[in-house]
Order: structure tokens, then C-alpha cells, then sequence
């Protein structure tokens, strides 16, 4: 991953509104995509993750998917500085609330749902105008192999990648005639901060010592979520999703999906060939 200079833009320079840039996935796209001389302003939820991407030259500002005020305070400025025109659009921000789903209080799948989803549509609804009235634009989507298969203790995550998938399906067929182009990335295991990200979440929502369940997160979910076990197998580093990325926004006819890593191109197959039980019986052996 290549750290580009701040660039202050010309009328030439694609331009490009990203998610979720403080660390993984979203930090390796904005330095990648600024290094192939793009125009990118790198959003972050706290501002302090803000003014650390500006501190190593990037344009970031701050958008949280769960504040609607800030989501359209971050657009407008954008939009004041590129002068009205944004070519792409990458939705990347997430995160996960690992846990049962029979332990998981509706308020909780909800807080998932507002930053995962419901964010990531008001986004995109407010940048399609600008896109529509240019005549051209990239919407692309940071999906998961989660949003083509299920995992037990990940329902909350799963559930959003499904809906995100056919939100985005059907986004697809309805930009058609207007020259936005809307397409997914859809990784696999990638180097990432999501599982210790995820603890915060857990603690708050999830009360495993009551569950039916108490030993089954003693003996899987709790070992995983807070040991660090080194790379997953097939894992690959953030960089394999800037590579799709790129080929997604700069392709003269993108593909409606990219896989990433060899878990989703296994998985994408066999949801495609077997039926559902036999499927089942796969991911329950892990």
C-alpha cells in the first residue's frame, strides 16, 4: 500500500467519496486509490481517526452512518470542494456484533442495522442526484462472502450483508438507464480490525453468562473473539480489495460482483450447485 500526497484536485481528477477509512479495508483503499492519483476523501467516524489520515496527507472527514446530520454535512462539503461533481461513490463503514441470534435484543440488531444498512442507503440516495445530473457514476458496495452465505454467531452481520445484497441488486437494475454504474465487492476472510472491534459491541449486547448457550461461547465464540490466533486460513491482506476496487471503478464495463479470496469463490459456487442442506452441513463443519 502506497501513501499518496494531498491532492487539492483538477478538473481531470476522478473524484471519490469512501467509508470506514480508519483502518483495514477503507485505509488501504483511500492510500491505494490516492496513490493511482484519485481524488479521494477518506471518511471516518471519530475525529480524532479524521485528523490522523490528514496528518498522513489524506482529505478525510468525518461521517457517522448512524448520524444522518452528519452524513449530509459531509456530502455538502465534498460537494463544495470538488465543485458540485462526484464520479464514485464506496461504501465500506461496518461493523459486527458477534452472538447468538436468540441472544441478540432487537435494540442491538437495530444499532447494527442503522450503521451497516440504513446508513449506507441515505448515502448513496443523497449522492445519486449529483451522479444522475452528471450523466455518470460508480456506486460500489463492500459486501462479504456473509452476504452470500450464513455463519452461526455472526446472524446480526449476515443478516445486514443479505439485505445489502439485494438492496444493491435492485439498485443495479434501477440505475441502468441513468450511467451510474452500482456493483459489489464481496470479500472473504481480509486483514481487518473487525473482530477486535467487535468486543465493544458484544459486551454491551450480548449477555452470554445467561444464555442457554453459556458453554458453546466458552468453548468457540469467546476463545476467537478475544484471543489473537494470527491469520484466518485463506486470509489476505486489505490490499487484495483495493486491487477489486480498482478494477470496479475503473473498468469501462465493471463486473456486478467481485469475489475476494478463495473462501467466496468456493462459497459462491457451492450456494450456486448444492442444495440448501447439503450447504448446511458444509459451513456447520466450519
Amino acid at each position: 500500500m502506497i501513501k499518496g500526497p494531498l491532492m487539492t484536485g483538477t478538473p481531470s481528477q476522478k473524484t471519490i467519496l469512501m467509508t470506514g477509512c480508519s483502518s483495514g479495508i477503507g485505509y488501504d483503499a483511500a492510500h491505494g486509490l490516492t496513490a493511482r492519483g484519485w481524488r479521494v476523501f477518506a471518511t471516518c467516524r471519530r475525529e480524532e481517526d479524521v485528523e490522523r489520515l490528514k496528518g498522513e496527507g489524506l482529505e478525510s472527514l468525518r461521517l457517522d452512518y448512524a448520524d444522518g446530520d452528519s452524513i449530509s454535512a459531509c456530502v455538502a462539503d465534498v460537494l463544495e470542494r470538488t465543485g458540485g461533481r462526484l464520479d464514485a461513490l464506496y461504501n465500506n463503514g461496518a461493523f459486527a456484533l458477534p452472538g447468538a441470534l436468540e441472544d441478540l435484543p432487537t435494540d442491538g440488531l437495530r444499532s447494527l442495522f442503522e450503521a451497516n444498512f440504513f446508513g449506507w442507503h441515505e448515502l448513496t440516495r443523497q449522492v445519486i442526484p449529483v451522479m444522475r445530473a452528471q450523466g455518470h457514476g460508480r456506486i460500489v458496495q463492500c459486501s462479504s462472502v456473509l452476504g452470500l452465505v450464513p455463519m452461526k454467531w455472526r446472524g446480526a452481520y449476515v443478516s445486514s450483508k443479505f439485505a445489502l445484497e439485494g438492496l444493491t441488486d435492485v439498485l443495479r437494475l434501477e440505475m441502468a438507464d441513468s450511467g451510474i454504474k452500482v456493483i459489489l465487492i464481496e470479500p472473504g476472510p481480509v486483514t481487518s480490525r473487525i473482530r477486535i472491534n467487535s468486543i465493544p459491541h458484544f459486551e454491551r449486547w450480548i449477555d452470554w453468562r445467561a444464555s442457554p448457550r453459556a458453554d458453546q461461547y466458552e468453548k468457540s465464540l469467546l476463545k476467537r473473539l478475544y484471543e489473537d490466533r494470527g491469520p484466518d486460513r485463506f486470509e489476505l491482506p486489505a490490499e487484495a480489495v483495493t486491487a477489486k476496487l480498482l478494477r470496479a471503478l475503473e473498468a469501462r464495463n465493471p463486473a456486478p460482483r467481485y469475489y475476494v479470496t478463495t473462501p467466496t469463490y468456493i462459497m459462491g459456487a457451492l450456494r450456486r450447485i448444492l442444495p440448501t442442506r447439503a450447504l448446511d452441513a458444509i459451513i456447520q463443519k466450519g
